[in-house]
């Protein structure tokens, strides 16, 4: 018998506190922090110099539910085909904002190839890569002047891996004379969100205005990461980018991700997110993501795709029929989503469940949209269907796996496809 006084209260992201910041190519406007949703962002690994390959990479991570790509301009020759990488785009009809990741000698880029700081919708500026000296000051403005003339977003990435060792030793000093010191990861700490938070003051005061700012300070740690992002969200509301710099390969690098990026957004910190994935051999860029994508799904916080329910697999299930159609739909859904998006509104919340045996199979073919019951092991050879919370048809034979996807088919034409389905 139940003792519970209240009902259990619902967990769910808190509210975001940053202001907002707006990047744009042509009729294109991806609103960043405040109200907006989380959005999710990618990065090349094609030679910019390649305008044809680099183009192509971006609309594939484009279409795979990146919201902005960014590519890098490190040199003349990179920055001189910038334009031509947009050209291309304009041309495939992708118009998604592309962000240049400048470091060394983007004051001279950016002044040098005006076509370049034209075409790009945002300029990522690491401080501790803008130079040093006397020169920190001048070429860092040179780079702030061109997004204030061209109307540009600006992210001020620092990283740990390129602080500011100026800034860096300095706050060592003056930790040293403290009473009670604090230990050298705290002064980095200090120093990462120090950086940010005064480069984005300076470029304040050079005219650029403070929603189009986006700061980010990346650690490659997942306690360091979320330290740095609190400390960060309590000191600024400037819009915020999320991401484990050279989060790892494979598994690592995913849960690594998700482990960090999860409790953040939880709290309501992060605006804009990134998983940062060394590809595995032969594994496509956009698993990057498809990743950024599940996390803020699981978090309930964005909606791509439908989501597939299946069952891990245990004795029951000796078959291995549940695991590939549980496969072969998942990959049929992501595969028709660029399509779907535009004619079936809604269909990214639908959810499918591939169950193996009955046990659980039915109770969460009824809890989803529309699921299947695969037969387990010592289960008489038919698949019920539920379609809304009903047993719909019973299928059975070779073609089970076929049959199920050309009723997903018909489902999502007949609840999605609005006057298309009639």
């Amino acid at each position: 018998m139940s003792v519970m006084e209240q009902p259990v209260a619902m967990s769910a992201p808190a509210a975001r506190r940053s202001r907002q910041a707006r990047v744009v190519w042509g009729d294109r406007v991806v609103t960043v922090g405040g109200d907006a949703p989380v959005r999710v962002q990618s990065m090349t690994n094609t030679d910019t110099v390649d305008a044809i390959g680099t183009a192509i990479q971006v609309k594939e991570l484009a279409r795979a539910g990146s919201e902005m790509v960014r590519i890098t301009v490190n040199t003349p020759e990179a920055a001189a085909a910038v334009p031509y990488i947009r050209e291309q785009l304009d041309r495939m009809g992708e118009n998604v904002p592309l962000v240049g990741d400048f470091h060394y000698n983007g004051h001279r880029l950016l002044t040098e190839y005006p076509d370049c700081a034209k075409a790009l919708s945002k300029y990522r500026i690491n401080p501790g890569n803008v130079g040093k000296g006397d020169k920190r000051d001048r070429q860092f403005g040179q780079m702030i002047e061109a997004a204030v003339r061209y109307d540009k977003a600006v992210r001020i990435g620092v990283n740990w891996g390129s602080l500011d060792q100026e800034l860096l030793a300095s706050l060592m000093d003056e930790n040293s004379r403290r009473a009670a010191p604090w230990d050298a990861r705290q002064v980095m700490y200090e120093a990462l969100i120090t950086s940010a938070i005064d480069s984005a003051k300076r470029a304040e005061e050079m005219g650029l205005d403070g929603n189009q700012i986006i700061l980010s300070c990346k650690v490659s740690g997942v306690q360091d990461l979320i330290a740095v992002y609190r400390a960060l969200s309590q000191r600024c509301d400037y819009a915020l980018h999320l991401g484990l710099t050279e989060a790892g390969m494979g598994t690592k690098g995913i849960v690594a991700s998700t482990a960090a990026l999860s409790v953040l957004m939880q709290e309501g910190i992060g605006d804009t997110i990134r998983v940062s994935l060394t590809p595995m051999p032969g594994e496509a860029r956009t698993q990057e993501v498809v990743v950024a994508s599940e996390i803020l799904q699981s978090l309930g916080l964005r909606m791509f795709v439908p989501s597939v329910t299946a069952c891990p697999g245990c004795g029951r299930t000796t078959s291995t029929t549940f695991q590939e159609l549980a496969k072969q739909i998942d990959d049929f859904l992501r595969l028709q989503m660029p399509v779907w998006r535009g004619r079936y509104p809604g269909v990214e919340k639908m959810k499918v469940a591939v169950m193996g045996c009955i046990v659980n199979g039915p109770g969460e073919s009824k809890h989803a949209d529309i699921g299947i019951s695969l037969p387990g092991t010592g289960e008489a050879p038919a698949a019920p269907v539920f379609i809304d919370g009903e047993k719909a048809m019973t299928l059975r034979g070779e073609g089970i796996a076929q049959e199920f996807q050309q009723v997903v088919e018909s489902y999502i034409a007949r609840r999605f496809g609005g006057a298309d389905a009639a």
